[in-house]
Protein backbone atom coordinates (compact mmCIF):
# COMPACT_ATOMS: atom_id res chain seq x y z
CA UNK A 1 0.00 0.00 0.00
CA UNK A 2 1.08 3.53 -0.70
CA UNK A 3 1.01 6.30 1.90
CA UNK A 4 -2.05 7.73 0.15
CA UNK A 5 -3.92 4.44 0.53
CA UNK A 6 -2.94 4.24 4.18
CA UNK A 7 -4.14 7.76 4.92
CA UNK A 8 -7.38 7.57 2.92
CA UNK A 9 -10.38 7.34 5.21
CA UNK A 10 -12.48 4.23 5.37
CA UNK A 11 -15.98 5.50 4.65
CA UNK A 12 -18.68 4.06 6.91
CA UNK A 13 -22.23 4.51 5.62
CA UNK A 14 -24.76 1.89 6.70
CA UNK A 15 -27.38 3.78 4.67
CA UNK A 16 -27.08 5.88 1.51
CA UNK A 17 -29.49 8.80 2.07
CA UNK A 18 -26.61 11.03 3.24
CA UNK A 19 -24.51 10.61 0.10
CA UNK A 20 -26.51 13.27 -1.77
CA UNK A 21 -25.35 15.77 0.83
CA UNK A 22 -21.73 14.69 0.21
CA UNK A 23 -20.80 13.57 3.69
CA UNK A 24 -20.09 10.27 5.41
CA UNK A 25 -21.83 9.15 8.56
CA UNK A 26 -18.44 8.09 9.91
CA UNK A 27 -14.85 7.69 8.77
CA UNK A 28 -12.06 5.56 10.13
CA UNK A 29 -8.67 7.22 9.73
CA UNK A 30 -5.22 6.59 11.09
CA UNK A 31 -4.24 8.93 13.90
CA UNK A 32 -3.03 12.21 12.39
CA UNK A 33 0.38 13.59 13.22
CA UNK A 34 -0.97 17.12 12.81
CA UNK A 35 -4.33 18.46 13.95
CA UNK A 36 -5.75 21.77 12.76
CA UNK A 37 -8.76 23.22 14.55
CA UNK A 38 -10.64 25.93 12.68
CA UNK A 39 -12.80 28.34 14.65
CA UNK A 40 -16.22 29.27 13.30
CA UNK A 41 -15.92 30.89 9.88
CA UNK A 42 -18.69 33.01 8.47
CA UNK A 43 -19.34 35.29 5.52
CA UNK A 44 -16.61 37.73 6.49
CA UNK A 45 -14.11 39.14 3.98
CA UNK A 46 -10.38 39.67 4.54
CA UNK A 47 -11.06 43.16 5.89
CA UNK A 48 -13.48 41.85 8.53
CA UNK A 49 -16.60 43.02 6.71
CA UNK A 50 -19.79 40.96 6.92
CA UNK A 51 -21.09 40.20 3.41
CA UNK A 52 -24.19 38.78 1.71
CA UNK A 53 -26.92 39.64 4.22
CA UNK A 54 -30.09 37.83 3.19
CA UNK A 55 -28.31 35.43 0.78
CA UNK A 56 -27.76 32.11 2.56
CA UNK A 57 -26.11 30.43 -0.45
CA UNK A 58 -23.57 33.26 -0.82
CA UNK A 59 -22.93 33.24 2.94
CA UNK A 60 -22.37 29.48 2.88
CA UNK A 61 -20.03 29.74 -0.11
CA UNK A 62 -17.93 32.46 1.55
CA UNK A 63 -17.84 30.63 4.89
CA UNK A 64 -16.52 27.45 3.23
CA UNK A 65 -14.02 29.52 1.21
CA UNK A 66 -12.75 30.97 4.50
CA UNK A 67 -12.42 27.44 5.92
CA UNK A 68 -10.52 26.38 2.79
CA UNK A 69 -8.18 29.37 3.13
CA UNK A 70 -7.29 28.43 6.70
CA UNK A 71 -6.84 24.79 5.73
CA UNK A 72 -4.45 25.82 2.94
CA UNK A 73 -2.49 28.02 5.34
CA UNK A 74 -2.11 24.93 7.52
CA UNK A 75 -0.95 22.83 4.55
CA UNK A 76 -4.26 20.98 4.24
CA UNK A 77 -7.45 20.95 2.19
CA UNK A 78 -11.05 19.78 2.51
CA UNK A 79 -9.95 16.14 2.11
CA UNK A 80 -8.15 16.47 5.44
CA UNK A 81 -11.27 17.59 7.32
CA UNK A 82 -12.13 15.10 10.04
CA UNK A 83 -15.37 16.81 11.05
CA UNK A 84 -17.48 19.81 10.00
CA UNK A 85 -20.14 21.57 12.02
CA UNK A 86 -22.36 23.96 10.11
CA UNK A 87 -24.42 26.33 12.25
CA UNK A 88 -27.38 28.03 10.56
CA UNK A 89 -30.15 30.34 11.68
CA UNK A 90 -32.73 28.95 9.22
CA UNK A 91 -32.63 25.21 8.54
CA UNK A 92 -34.95 25.35 5.51
CA UNK A 93 -32.92 28.09 3.84
CA UNK A 94 -29.68 26.28 4.64
CA UNK A 95 -30.87 22.98 3.18
CA UNK A 96 -31.95 24.86 0.07
CA UNK A 97 -28.51 26.48 -0.22
CA UNK A 98 -26.50 23.42 0.82
CA UNK A 99 -25.34 22.91 -2.76
CA UNK A 100 -22.80 25.71 -2.21
CA UNK A 101 -21.01 23.46 0.30
CA UNK A 102 -21.58 20.21 -1.61
CA UNK A 103 -20.02 21.78 -4.72
CA UNK A 104 -16.77 22.58 -2.87
CA UNK A 105 -16.61 19.16 -1.21
CA UNK A 106 -17.32 17.34 -4.48
CA UNK A 107 -14.66 19.35 -6.33
CA UNK A 108 -11.94 17.68 -4.23
CA UNK A 109 -13.71 14.40 -3.45
CA UNK A 110 -14.13 15.20 0.25
CA UNK A 111 -16.90 13.59 2.30
CA UNK A 112 -16.19 14.59 5.90
CA UNK A 113 -18.63 13.65 8.64
CA UNK A 114 -20.76 16.76 9.16
CA UNK A 115 -23.46 18.04 11.44
CA UNK A 116 -25.95 20.75 10.42
CA UNK A 117 -27.28 22.60 13.47
CA UNK A 118 -29.95 25.31 13.63
CA UNK A 119 -29.28 28.02 16.21
CA UNK A 120 -31.27 31.06 17.26
CA UNK A 121 -28.58 33.53 16.19
CA UNK A 122 -24.92 33.90 15.35
CA UNK A 123 -22.35 36.48 16.45
CA UNK A 124 -23.14 39.14 13.85
CA UNK A 125 -26.70 40.33 13.18
CA UNK A 126 -27.78 39.04 9.75
CA UNK A 127 -25.22 36.24 9.74
CA UNK A 128 -27.02 33.03 8.74
CA UNK A 129 -24.09 30.57 8.47
CA UNK A 130 -20.98 29.68 10.45
CA UNK A 131 -18.73 26.65 9.90
CA UNK A 132 -16.12 25.16 12.17
CA UNK A 133 -13.83 22.30 11.29
CA UNK A 134 -11.26 19.89 12.61
CA UNK A 135 -8.67 18.64 10.13
CA UNK A 136 -5.78 16.26 10.46
CA UNK A 137 -2.99 14.83 8.41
Amino acid sequence: MTNTELSAPVRINPTTWNLGFHYDQAQLRPAPTQLLTVAGQGPIDADGQFLHEGDVAAQLALAVANVEDLLARGGMDLRDVLRLTIYVTDMDAAVGAYGALVERLAAVGATPPATLVEVRRLAIPGMAVEIDATAGR
